[in-house]
């Protein structure tokens, strides 16, 4: 073993060693993992910084920007929602949702497909007063396996896709891991569906708590917009929507007075305004699938700035500049361009305007606008934001728009018209210039610690391959596998590499397989791709630990999960995977050069 190789090693296992411990964020370990590479010299100073700007670094980024987009447009939204019933039995339920969330992630991130579908889960939970444990792990499970199905699904394919493209010259297609994906998918999301959630201690895992949970009921105006001729709206159309979002419809506002005892038969003109009760979540849903807008766009032209637009929720101290000012006196929707949607006073309701109410120190107002002029406005009224508690306003208008766009970027990387960071790149760039996406979004959208963890292991990765570090432990994997037959070679690899990746990054362990899975093949005289496709099946799935994944580390806490509990319906799905991978694998991809 070369002084090199050595070095290298060393440093790979004190970065797998600090990752599995879990103190020291994974991105800053690897990032000095690098710099120590870098002033002991097995880096070359102008390949210290290439894996900032390597494709697989590109592509993940754009990914995960895209996915914002296409849930701040409510497509996706609006498909779960049709989804949901929470009379449904639990298998019914569970497999819905974990082929939706399969399918999801096929393409968006996996983690994003998560974190959209996890409060609905939690809120039919709530609804059927079932132990969302029961549905959490196998939603999570599910985002993972579908991640598998195409090139963008999740990073591990990418990575495996750029690594071929180094190492053999071209790259996995998008739809290249779609039928080994879509074959573990399937039968995965059986097993989670119709036996895996029943081997959780469904017994320990508590149904969430039925009544307040912390949240605020506002009082909000929501304005009738341009009525079709012939559209005959009554509050009465409402009942449904309302009944879906958690909202109560309290009255209807005509010619700036409160009509008493209105018939919810009365048509809806232009210019009614809708009162209406609820959380900002149920409002916000209520207004999109309503077709509402906010009160008082009447009386400003244009309405509020084009762009990405929240909720924030502010509660007033005593001395505040807004204590006893009316939203109305204060202008405050033509000095900064933020409107005043709701005011919550506990448990009380008034019939007075919400913008002529004058606001008392205590009351907790709901304020919406893009994120710059809430933070100016914000300051200015001297409110004090309520610390997670912003909830980003849906452009339901924009789905088709949205899906569209995405779907023909995907289309011009696959037929080869355009690469496809270049056509994802554009999408972006399409969907900013569409107000889908703000210039902060953007930013905001990515998982800046993968990405500094990916950049900094990349030239880590090929100074190990070029040291002959990954031929060395290619050469123990076959020396321990001599005389076995060569699916069982590539059964060994895939074993070791989901092992590693319960325990570590995902990434990780696949820019540290690939290149031994290559090693192995061309020591055995076979083909990589079984190998790379192995590796990159392997490197996705951890079932096994909450740290394996993020999905799985994001549902621990409300599943009310402990680390043992993983293995309940990891294990056997673990199993599974390689049970139907590896003969997929061999059927698609012959082992023979």
């Amino acid at each position: 073993m070369t002084l090199d190789i050595a070095l290298l090693s060393a440093l790979f296992l004190g970065v797998f060693g600090f990752l599995i411990h879990g103190r020291f964020r994974y991105d800053l370990v690897a990032f000095t993992a690098l710099v120590v590479a870098g002033l002991l010299g097995l880096i070359p100073y102008e390949k210290f910084f290439s894996g900032f700007g390597h494709g697989a670094v590109a592509v993940i980024a754009l990914v995960l920007i895209l996915s914002r987009g296409l849930i701040n447009s409510g497509a996706v939204e609006w498909t779960a929602g049709r989804l949901l019933d929470h009379e449904r039995p639990v298998s019914a339920h569970i497999g819905l949702m974990a082929a939706f969330s399969a399918a999801l992630s096929a393409v968006i991130n996996n983690v994003a497909a998560l974190a959209l579908l996890m409060p609905l889960d939690i809120e039919a939970a709530r609804r059927a007063g079932r132990a969302v444990g029961a549905s959490l792990m196998p939603l999570s499970f599910a985002s993972i396996l579908g991640g598998m199905i195409t090139l963008i699904g999740t990073p591990p394919n990418i990575v495996i896709s750029q690594y071929r493209q180094d190492a053999l010259g071209a790259p996995f297609a998008m739809f290249d891991f779609a039928p080994v994906g879509l074959a573990v998918a399937a039968v995965g999301v059986a097993f989670t569906a119709l036996i895996g959630w029943r081997l959780l201690p469904l017994s320990r895992l508590q149904a969430p708590a039925e009544g307040d949970d912390g949240a605020a009921f506002y009082i909000a105006e929501l304005a009738v917009g341009p009525v079709e001729e012939g559209d005959e709206r009554r509050p009465s159309a409402f009942d449904p929507i309302a009944e879906e979002t958690d909202v109560n419809v309290l009255g209807l506002i005509r010619d700036s007075r409160r009509l008493t005892g209105f018939s919810r038969l009365e048509p809806i003109r232009e210019g009614d305004v809708v009162v209406v009760e609820g959380e900002p979540k149920s409002i916000e849903a209520f207004m999109g699938k309503a077709r509402l807008g906010f009160a008082g766009a009447e009386r400003h032209e244009g309405g509020l700035a084009e762009g990405a637009l929240s909720l924030i929720e502010a509660i007033v101290p005593q001395d505040a500049p807004l204590q006893g000012r009316t939203a109305l006196g204060l202008g405050l929707l033509g000095r900064f361009d933020v409107a005043l949607l709701g005011v919550s006073r506990g448990r009380e309701r008034f019939r007075k305007r919400v913008r002529e109410l004058p606001i008392r120190a205590g009351d907790v107002v709901l304020l919406l606008g893009t994120p710059q002029r809430l933070a100016a406005a914000v300051a200015h009224l001297g409110v004090l934001p309520l610390e997670g508690r912003r909830t980003d306003v849906l452009q339901r208008d924009k789905a088709r728009l949205a899906a569209g766009l995405f779907f023909a970027a995907i289309l011009a990387a696959v037929s080869g018209f355009a690469a496809l960071p270049v056509a994802l790149a554009a999408c972006v760039v399409a969907y900013v210039a569409t107000g889908l996406l703000s210039g902060r979004e953007v930013y905001a959208a990515v998982d800046w610690k993968v990405i500094v963890l990916l950049a900094s292991l990349i030239p880590l990765g090929e100074a190990f391959e070029a040291s002959g570090g990954a031929q060395l432990i290619a050469d123990q994997v076959v020396a321990a596998t001599s005389g076995l037959p060569p699916w069982a070679v590539l059964l060994t690899l895939m074993v070791l590499t989901m092992t590693l990746s319960d325990f570590l990054n995902n990434v990780a362990t696949a820019l540290l397989a690939a290149p031994i899975g290559v090693e192995v093949a061309r020591a055995l005289n076979l083909s990589a791709d079984p190998f790379l496709m192995g590796v990159a099946v392997a490197a996705s799935c951890a079932f096994l630990t909450p740290i394996g994944h993020k999905n799985n580390t994001i549902v621990m806490g409300p599943g009310g999960y402990r680390f043992q509990d993983y293995w309940c319906m990891g294990l056997p799905l673990e199993l599974i995977v390689l049970a139907v991978a590896l003969p997929t694998i061999l059927w698609v991809w012959p082992m023979t050069s």
